[in-house]
């Protein structure tokens, strides 16, 4: 909004309105405002939830060994992020931008999906909504994103192209913007695939065929990211600092394939309008390290699905924006290693239980909870695959070394713009 009351003051030469045509300027500033938001607002919300008692329910002590001290902690703090994400983006955003009204759309219906489950854990059933209920939801969302990304006349792209030059190779962007379903490939030299070109098979049909691939990977994408999110989410500070970390490294990829210099460098296409990514994100980080205010070991919130399911979607939908969702398993290696966890752990003892064994592949899952939990915690009889640590962690430890790795995976996504 701020956005366009600048715009326009511009034109009568105001002192300093021209700033706000600089994205830095604008994703500094919502980064600074969502950080106050989350703050002030943060201790509200804990108060309110507090004193009509809306909180967590006493964890099994057989999972989570610190159960018993987060006994009356408030949930549904993903409402904090979300409130401040979506104020500083409604300011300094521009509302006109299709990217901006898609991650707004993300946020605001995966948190309305995530609070109505966290509602009726708190008040109905403690398991809350049926997952089936959650996965269509996330799959609608994929849907849509994937279909206006298909039919909008602004979401289009200018494809990068090298051209042999007697002192070099030099990359450069078509003139005109199309529609593309091309995706960046790491550690590909020519690192576009088509997915498009990938469904050639369909002859004169090719080109439909490869926008519904591009929607069906889309809703996949979705689903596997915000349930990989929701995964990571079960320790305090986990899911934010991993989040905060992620979308910052995306923020990045946002910001150089909206910038024609520095995609014509790294050899990326360029994508218009993207830009507004940056701002976007910038509040989504902010929210987040203010959330971690509040949700740092020992936790006074939690975010609940109402926060995890939004911040999976956000990094998710994002990445499918900027055409970077190849680089997802290493910008999202927790999330991935988590999912990945309890698919081994669940699929490993069934296969033990028709053989009469209790088989696992680790001492817990999601992978997290295998560092937490205490020996004697193990039934005797479990035959674990991979018995590591032998001991228990303590979990602000576990926490911090959760946040590096992720630090160096998105470290190493970024670099692969380069590594060919």
């Amino acid at each position: 909004m701020l956005y366009y009351l600048f715009r326009y003051l511009s034109e009568y030469g105001i002192p300093g309105s021209h700033m706000w045509s600089y994205i830095s300027f604008r994703a500094i500033l919502t980064l600074v405002l969502s950080l106050m938001i989350s703050a002030w607002f943060g201790e509200w919300f804990i108060k309110y939830m507090k004193s009509h008692k809306l909180s967590e329910q006493q964890r099994d002590a057989s999972i989570d060994p610190y159960g018993v001290e987060k006994k009356g902690v408030p949930t549904m703090g993903g409402i904090i992020i979300i409130v401040a994400t979506v104020i500083p983006s409604l300011l300094f955003g521009r509302l006109r931008n299709i990217y901006m009204l898609l991650m707004l759309g993300t946020t605001l219906w995966l948190g309305l999906l995530g609070f109505i489950d966290d509602y009726t854990k708190m008040t109905k059933s403690k398991d809350g909504i049926k997952p089936i209920f959650k996965l269509a939801g996330q799959a609608l969302l994929g849907f849509v994103v994937g279909l206006v990304l298909w039919l909008s006349p602004d979401a289009v792209i200018r494809e990068n192209i090298s051209i042999q030059q007697e002192n070099g190779v030099e990359v450069v962007h078509k003139s005109d913007p199309v529609k593309s379903t091309l995706t960046t490939i790491p550690f590909v030299k020519n690192n576009n695939l088509s997915y498009t070109e990938a469904c050639s098979w369909m002859g004169k049909y090719k080109s439909a065929a490869g926008w519904v691939l591009f929607v069906f990977v889309t809703i996949f994408i979705v689903m596997a990211v915000s349930n990989g999110a929701n995964m990571n989410d079960g320790m305090d500070g986990m899911c934010a600092g991993n989040s905060a970390i992620m979308c910052f490294a995306l923020a990045i990829l946002a910001y150089v394939s909206s910038h024609t210099q520095f995609a014509a460098y790294l050899n990326i296409m360029y994508i218009p309008g993207s830009e507004e990514l940056v701002v976007f994100l910038m509040a989504f980080v902010g929210a987040l390290i203010g959330f971690l205010w509040y949700n740092a070991y020992p936790a006074q919130v939690f975010m609940g699905d109402t926060g995890s399911l939004a911040i999976g979607g956000i990094i998710a939908v994002t990445a499918i924006i900027i055409h970077k969702e190849l680089l997802l398993p290493l910008i999202c290696f927790i999330f991935l290693i988590e999912s990945i966890s309890v698919l081994a752990q669940t699929n490993y003892a069934k296969y033990g239980n028709k053989r009469g064994l209790k088989l696992r592949v680790f001492k817990r899952a999601p992978i997290h909870d295998a560092f937490r939990i205490r020996p004697e915690q193990i039934p005797s009889d479990f035959k674990i695959l991979f018995n590591w640590p032998k001991g228990c962690w303590l979990e602000s430890k576990i926490t911090t070394r959760f946040w590096i790795v992720s630090i160096m995976m998105c470290a190493l996504a970024i670099v692969t713009l380069k590594i060919r």
